[in-house]
Parts: C-alpha cells; structure tokens; sequence
C-alpha cells in the first residue's frame, strides 16, 4: 500500500514545506516606493581611487522610513525599517558634479524573523531604480550581508543620519 517517495521529490517537497506562508517571494524585499519623500540621511560622493569605487562609484543619497529614524536614534532598528541608498553616476563638466543616471537603488529592510540568517536585514539591489529589475536576489548573504557583518555592533548599518 505505502510507496516510497522517490529522493529528489521528497527533498524538493521538503524545501517547498520550509518556505514561509507565501513561498519564496514572501523574502523578497519590496521596491520601496516614495522613499525620495523620505527623511534625506546624507549624501557623498565615491570617486576613482576608493576600493569601492568598481562597484559604488557616483553619488550616493541614503533615505530612511519614519522606523529607520527611530533605529538611528536607538543604535538598534525595529522591524519595518528600510534604508534606501540611491545611486546615480557622477557627471562631471563645467567645474561642478551632477547627478547623472541612476544606477542602483539598494534596499535593507528589517524583518528580524524573514531575514533572521542576515542579522535580521533583507538586502536588495534594483537595476537602474527599476522596481522589476532585483539585482540581488537569493544572493544577499554573499552579495550584500558579507560586508555588513563588520558593522554588526550598530546593527549592520553603515551609515549615520547627518547632524
């Protein structure tokens, strides 16, 4: 009566059963609409000659949600907040810098029981700020989280809000 359930099936049922309610896009990070509306974090400039200059290179604007804030102020952040780092390509011409194109918008958001394996932060790069273009993927732990483990202390958080 009972048949064995071959062993590549029962590994991919067993998979399928240890996703959250929602399957795998429910630990996806969401393109965090309006966050230019945001409260403005600060803003630099990476230039040629700084070792993340390959892959960070323009000018960088960080946004933070009202539980980011709240995070900043705590040195710990809540669930719900989202960090948003806007890069653009740095124009430069006439003695003066400009925004160019938008190369990235990277995303962390917390959520401490979806992205437990990453201290808690969901990490997402979109292509040119497109909301359908994830750059990141099911590779935040080695993509993004790699580095931000050296921040473990301030809640893997590179950044500070400008006084």
């Amino acid at each position: 009566m009972y048949r064995r359930i071959p062993r590549p099936l029962f590994a991919a049922l067993a998979a399928l059963l240890a996703l959250p309610a929602g399957g795998a896009l429910a630990q996806e990070v969401p393109f965090p609409k309006g966050y230019r509306d945001w409260h403005h974090v600060k803003s630099m400039v990476i230039d040629p000659g700084h070792p993340l200059y390959e892959a960070f290179g323009g000018i960088h604007h960080l946004y933070a949600n009202r539980a980011a804030m709240a995070g900043y102020a705590r040195g710990r952040f809540p669930d719900g907040a989202v960090i948003v780092f806007d890069l653009l390509a740095a124009e430069r011409g006439g003695s003066a810098v400009a925004e160019g194109p938008r190369k990235i918008v990277g995303v962390m958001h917390k959520d401490a029981k979806r992205f437990a394996a990453t201290g808690g932060w969901g990490f997402e790069g979109f292509k040119a700020g497109n909301p359908a273009e994830r750059a990141v993927g099911k590779d935040a732990a080695s993509a993004c989280f790699a580095c931000h483990t050296s921040q473990q202390a301030r809640d893997y958080v590179f950044s500070n809000p400008r006084e």
